[in-house]
Parts: C-alpha cells; structure tokens; sequence
C-alpha cells in the first residue's frame, strides 16, 4: 500500500507538470521573427507574401513572422549585416543585391547565360552540387544561414528609348542588379542603383532611362511598363537567383517542426512563383500592349553570348569554389543541349 501510495502521488505530481507546460508556453508568447525582402510592395505581394501567410496561418499561433518590404528596415544593401546582427530574422533576397560576403554572391541575381528556363535553377542545386557549394559556402560565415535558392524571371531591358543594337545602349542609365549590370556594362549600359520604390519617379523624371532588372511579369506588375516604352526580347539569363536567408540565432530557436513547416512553405513560394513568371511572361510578350517590342540582330547578339564565356572564365579565376559553379553550369549547360527538346 505503502508503493502504491508513492506511486499515485508521483503520477499526480507527473500530471500536473504536464497540464502545466501548455500554460507557461502561452505566458512565454509566440515566437516573433522580421523577415525583409528585396521586393517592394506590388511585386511582394506575388514573391513572398502568399508564403508568410500560409506559414503564420499554419503555425497556429506558435510563431508569427512580420514582413517587410524593400528598405522597409534596413537598405536593401545592408540587408545581409542586418541579418548577422539579428536586427532581422529572415531575409529574402538574392547575393548580390543584399552584398553578401561570400565567394559565390556574384552568381546570386542574374549570371549572364547560366539558365535559359526557370526550371534550370533547381536543377542546377538538386543535382549538379550548387545546393552543396552554397551550403559550404555559408557555413564560413557567422550567424547566418542560407536554407533555400529558387527561380524568378528572366531578365529583359526595358527602356524609354528603343533598343534595337547594341550601340542603343550605350549611355542609357539603368536600374538593374550588380552582376548583370557589370557585364552590361561593356556595351555602355550604366547601371544605377536607387531604392525600389524610387525607380518609378527616376524613370518619370529622366533619372532613368530604363531598367534591366526583370522580366515582362514584374514590369507590367509594378508599373514601369507604364512608363518604358519598349522592351528588347533578347533575355541576358533565363532566371533569377534568390535565396532565402535566416539569422542562424534565431533559426536554432525555432522548434524542428517550425522549421520544417517554414522550409516546406518555401518550397510553397517557389512553386507559386514558377507557375506565375513562366505564364506571366509568354502572355505578355503576345498580349501585353503597353510596350513596343524590339530585339537586337541575332548575328550582333551572338557576340554578346560569346562574350559571356569569357566573363564565366574571369568569374572561374577567382577562386575554388567560383570555379566550382561555372563548371557546373557548363557541364549542365552541355547536357541539355545534347539532350535538345523540350530541355534546349
């Protein structure tokens, strides 16, 4: 009697520790987090918005993330020292854009020819090693941590003024991301960065004369395809690189299952956004009617192309692992034009 009586108190005991938990989780609140994007507000509400809102929905009150729009908190250019420092939780951005202090931020954005269809990033990171280069390469660095890369748009030129050779470009001032605007460079596009919420008004005031910074999608989304009147076919890269980013404090504070539910409605973002570029932009290009179409010579193109290989080679040289990534992108740039239609 005496063993029994011990053995329903400790049971008592046991129960009322366990009755007790929920209720000092609920005093404890639920996890916060500040996640920034790139994006402002009218292309957000397609990039990432849909994704917060099903993980806050489906987190079921254990954590609530709040999101924040381009400069928002912190200058998009400051986005990754935003980070390390827990001043934000969570970023969504691409390398270059956010200056990411890694070897490989010059393949974030657009690198020039390394994809032809959005498809192609995936690819790239399931099976030709980019997802195992990423990770070595943020594991160099403190208190972040990259969990995922997919595809946007491909990158077009939009402009004021036609381009119809590559002498139209020189002297047209350009929003767009770093890499893509330092290749461009050579044929005299001069890139400029002002926050994104400005670029309308640069564009409206002759700050700008266009932007090589996305593709039909977001330029009709956003609105300068209200204002650029023309829009050259010839695509410098097939899709964008954006990762998504956390503070690896504020990552390791997060329950397994919230972190496998956040990571699952990453996945959720990159499919919404697969599906909503690739209609996006053949629909546009047919039907759009706010900007003439123009396209550069393919016999004059072509020495663009060619002219990339050498950036890719300049881009090798700089490293292990920079080389790492240009040699995954030619051996899977030549498996898909030995495997032809639909991949090449």
């Amino acid at each position: 009697m005496t063993s029994r009586r011990k053995f329903l108190a400790g049971s008592a005991i046991g129960a009322a520790s366990t009755l007790a938990a929920p209720a000092a989780i609920a005093q404890q609140g639920p996890i916060k987090w500040r996640l920034q994007t790139y994006s402002g507000a009218p292309l957000g509400a397609h990039v990432i918005k849909p994704q917060i809102e099903a993980f806050n929905e489906a987190a079921n009150g254990e954590m609530e993330i709040e999101l924040y729009y381009a400069d928002q908190l912190v200058p998009t250019g400051e986005l990754f020292r935003a980070l390390q420092n827990g001043t934000l939780d969570a970023v969504q951005s691409d390398e270059a854009t956010m200056a990411s202090p890694v070897d490989i931020s010059v393949f974030g954005g657009y690198f020039p020819f390394a994809t032809r269809y959005s498809l192609d990033v995936p690819a790239l990171f399931k099976y030709y090693g980019l997802a195992e280069i990423w990770q070595e390469a943020y594991d160099e660095v403190d208190n972040v941590t990259w969990l995922s890369t997919g595809a946007w748009d491909p990158l077009h030129i939009f402009t004021k003024e036609p381009i119809r050779s590559l002498a139209d470009m020189k002297g047209k001032r350009v929003f767009g991301v770093p890499t893509a605007g330092r290749f461009l460079s050579r044929y005299g596009l001069i890139p400029v960065t002002v926050p994104w919420d400005d670029v309308e008004v640069a564009l409206q005031t002759g700050e700008l004369d266009g932007v090589a910074w996305c593709g039909f999608t977001e330029a009709y989304e956003v609105g300068w395809a209200d204002i650029c009147n023309y829009a050259l076919t010839n695509s410098v890269t097939g899709a964008w690189f954006g990762s998504y980013f956390a503070n690896t404090e504020s990552w390791n504070k997060v329950p397994p299952h919230l972190q496998e539910l956040f990571k699952i409605t990453i996945d959720q973002s990159h499919y919404y956004r697969a599906v909503w570029y690739w209609g996006g932009e053949a629909k546009l290009r047919v039907e759009g009617e706010k900007m003439e179409l123009t396209s550069i010579p393919p016999e004059e193109w072509a020495t663009v192309v060619k002219d990339a290989e050498g950036f890719w080679d300049e881009i090798a040289a700089q490293g292990e692992r920079p080389k790492k990534v240009v040699d995954a992108f030619k051996k899977y740039a030549a498996v898909m034009e030995k495997a032809g239609y639909p991949y090449r």
